[in-house]
């Protein structure tokens, strides 16, 4: 593979350009809490403080998932695929080596090495590289300077009934003047759940671990540097929507950076950093004796990067720019064996030793026109290049494919806010592009389990051109308060599968093969309404209402765009005791897409509860929680349940958790 070239290094700290911070539409910050007189962080849900990294996000109204099993959820934002987001660590781009997306980099970070989890929407999520859906950047633990040592941490550990599921997860920190420590690892293992008809559901098991390790050195009295690295591990996942399960999972995820403050002058920080990671992936079907071919499908995925951000502000004006750049190279094989395993019979790649290369360079300004209203004005361009070592495979379908390819992507937006008295106003505008996914320009022979198609990639692709219009208005009294936001999409050249009328499939349980498309265009639009109300000091409520609709340029349905749903909860707290109820479903799926294998999937609700207690001895904290999921018990399936598998049945968790 080709590296980043020492010009590049050159050009990049000389343009002192892209990073970690950035401007969002919707920033969904991990709760600050006060515990023992010290500012702590935490990851947790209203209603439960063990969560995963999915179950978290799944808390967002604007992210669901699709889910293949119970591990490595695929995460939509604003009901779109991973290929049309920007999904990064502390603005690090990490690609999954699953061709199934079985390893989004949500399945690689671990909640308890997580401080906050920005969400921009569409064009606004620029800021780390050419988008549709926007971006979600996953921002790790970071503990910051202090006048004196000082020592923090947690352990939680705790158990759900309903699958055995055991998990312990420990961060510890240090700092003082001039030296940071933050250090974390976790450890969950589980085993197949059962749904609400009491049947368990096979290979749904799976066993992670997870460790990190950040250190920080001040170097001056307004800069520091720091290194960071995350392990993490997955072994014996089932996904019992699929034909396949995943033997073995690693990522090493590893950066180093540098960061000046400056005083007066128009420059306030520069935080730039190069960072690596690789990413292993191992699927197979050992344990599926029924399968009359077996398979294997590993994949690697490596990437190496330097971003580089410049803060400015002067009076009422602020702004960022943030130059990115990186290389990616996937790989990815299938290899069919008899009955006899010691038999080959087939080898293909399925993604033929890809490398993407992109630069850009994005501009986000902000000016406070006065108290009340603000304007924010951004942009960027960035370079795409895709170089296919064994395009033989692509020529079989493409014969006239470049081996190279390489795409302009422009963006820009711009948003209005004004902040009234209880009312806050905003109304914004983006265009944008991005370029096909290494699936969609590449792929090749990819089983898509869900309408059982095989895939091909196209390299011809026109890139997707994206206009959108996004609005919200807001209105809040002391006790009540009120948001309703809404965007819409019209997307030329989107990107999708379509029957191929040549070509025969080569997986035996395929019934066709699919090649990548572009339609005219496609329309979205997505819509929330938030509220909460306090009913006294001791007692509040909140609710959430969500719809979408997605449709084609024939006005047909397109897939896994998610049906009215709601959420509604209520909170009670007195002294150290919480107790919190919550009902949430969706009503019946009626705009599915049979074209891609989707059916009409019934309404449902489910209703929960958990309780919480809170134990001072100084200089500690503990906190015991025990409660129940799908109390009902009732059987469901959802729309975004690959093969309408069920999901889990009534759940009682219980969980500890010390810190200080």
């Amino acid at each position: 593979m080709k590296k980043l070239t020492f010009s590049s290094l050159l050009f990049i700290i000389y343009m002192n350009g892209s990073a970690q911070h950035q401007e969002t539409d919707s920033t969904k910050h991990i709760e600050a809490v006060t515990v023992s007189g010290k500012g702590k962080k935490r990851m947790e849900t209203d209603m439960k403080m063990s969560v995963s990294v999915d179950e978290f996000l799944a808390s967002s109204e604007s992210i669901s998932f699709i889910k293949r099993g119970a591990y490595a959820w695929e995460p939509l934002l604003n009901n779109m695929g991973m290929e049309r987001a920007n999904l990064t660590i502390d603005g690090m781009h990490v690609f999954g080596a699953c061709t199934d997306k079985m390893d989004p980099i949500t399945s690689y970070v671990e909640s308890n090495n997580l401080a906050a989890v920005d969400i921009s929407s569409g064009q606004s999520g620029n800021m780390h590289g050419a988008t549709v859906g926007g971006s979600i950047d996953l921002r790790r633990r970071s503990t910051s300077f202090a006048e004196r040592a000082t020592w923090s941490g947690a352990y939680q550990a705790g158990m759900e009934f309903n699958n055995k599921q055991l998990y312990n997860l420990g961060n510890v920190s240090f700092a003082n003047q001039r030296f940071v420590f933050d250090g974390s690892a976790s450890f969950r293992k589980a085993g197949n759940y059962s749904d609400g008809l009491g049947n368990v559901v096979n290979h749904s098991q799976y066993n992670k671990f997870n460790s990190a390790v950040g250190m920080a050195y001040k170097t001056g009295r307004l800069s520091s540097v720091r290194v960071d690295a995350i392990f993490d591990r997955a072994k014996d996942v089932g996904f019992p929507a699929l034909p396949m399960d995943l033997w073995l999972s690693r990522a090493l995820i590893t950066s180093a950076a540098y960061k000046q403050l400056f005083e007066g002058g128009v420059v306030k920080a520069w935080d730039s950093k190069i960072y690596y990671n690789a990413v292993e992936h191992y699927m197979d079907d050992t344990t599926r004796p029924e399968n009359l071919v077996h398979m294997d499908m590993p994949g690697w995925s490596t990437t190496y990067g330097l971003l580089s951000n410049l803060q400015l502000q002067r009076g009422r004006y602020s702004a960022e720019l943030q130059l990115n750049m990186y290389e990616n190279l996937s790989i990815a094989e299938m290899r069919m064996y008899p009955q006899d395993r010691s038999n080959q019979t087939m080898f293909a790649y399925s993604w033929p030793w890809v490398t993407t290369r992109y630069g850009g360079l994005s501009l986000n300004n902000n000016w406070a026109l006065s108290d009340k209203s603000q304007v924010n004005l951004g942009g960027s361009l960035g370079l795409h290049n895709n170089h296919a070592k064994y395009v033989e495979f692509n020529w079989i379908f493409h014969p006239d494919a470049p081996q190279e390819r390489t795409r302009v992507l422009p963006s820009i937006h711009a948003s209005y806010q004004l902040q009234l008295k209880n009312i806050h106003l905003s109304a914004g505008t983006g265009y944008g592009q991005r370029a096909p996914s290494v699936s969609e320009g590449y792929g090749y022979y990819i089983y898509n389990s869900f309408d059982r198609y095989d895939y091909i990639g196209n390299p011809n692709l026109a890139n997707e051109v994206s206009y959108e219009l996004n609005g919200s208005v807001g209105y809040r009294k002391e006790k009540f308060g009120i948001d309703v936001k809404a965007n819409y999409f019209h997307i030329d050249q989107y990107i999708i599968g379509r029957i191929l009328s040549l070509g025969s499939p080569m997986n035996y349980q395929s019934v066709g093969v699919k090649g990548y498309t572009s339609l005219d265009y496609a329309t979205l639009f997505n819509l929330s309404l938030k509220g909460d109300y306090h009913l006294s000091h001791n007692l509040h409520w909140d609710g959430l209402l969500t719809y979408a609709r997605g449709q084609d340029e024939r006005g047909g349905n397109l897939p896994f765009i998610r049906p009215l749903s709601y959420q509604t909860a209520l909170h009670y707290s007195r002294k150290n005791l919480g107790i919190q109820t919550s009902l949430n479903g969706d009503l019946a799926q009626v705009h599915f897409s049979p074209e891609f294998g989707e059916d009409r999937t019934a309404a449902y609700n489910i209703w929960n509860i958990s309780a919480d207690y809170r134990f001072v001895f100084k200089p500690c904290t503990a906190t015991i929680q025990v409660g129940v999921e799908n109390i009902g018990n009732e059987y469901y399936s959802t729309y975004a349940d690959w093969g309408n598998i069920p999901r889990m049945g009534r759940n009682i968790f219980t969980s500890l958790k010390v810190a200080f």
